[in-house]
């Protein structure tokens, strides 16, 4: 009976840390400039649900969601303002500084 609250205690201390991987996103890029683009694109953009917090900085769904719309247009061969025009398009002036 003794080992019941420190089993409960490893379960859960599993299941947040497993959560908290599966927000990182995994996304190659053809070479460091690219992925320096990507990191300025996703600090100056804003999650539509967090206030104050950037798409980088957000593990909101809808900031997941940015992120990876942000890589596939960049993949697309999309310049930096076409990205963000997209994006104030899709969600509004809200998710610009």
């Amino acid at each position: 009976m003794r080992l019941l609250p420190g089993m409960v205690m490893l379960m859960l201390a599993l299941v947040i840390a497993g959560s908290a991987r599966a927000t990182t996103d995994v996304m190659p890029f053809k070479d460091e400039a690219q992925e320096q683009q990507f990191r300025q694109l996703t600090e100056q953009l804003r999650c539509p649900k967090c206030q104050n917090n950037s798409i980088a900085d957000s593990n909101a769904m809808i900031a997941t969601d940015m992120r990876r719309r942000v890589y596939d247009l960049m993949q697309e061969g999309k310049s930096r303002q076409e990205i963000i025009d997209y994006m104030v398009a899709r969600y509004g002036n809200f998710v610009t500084y």
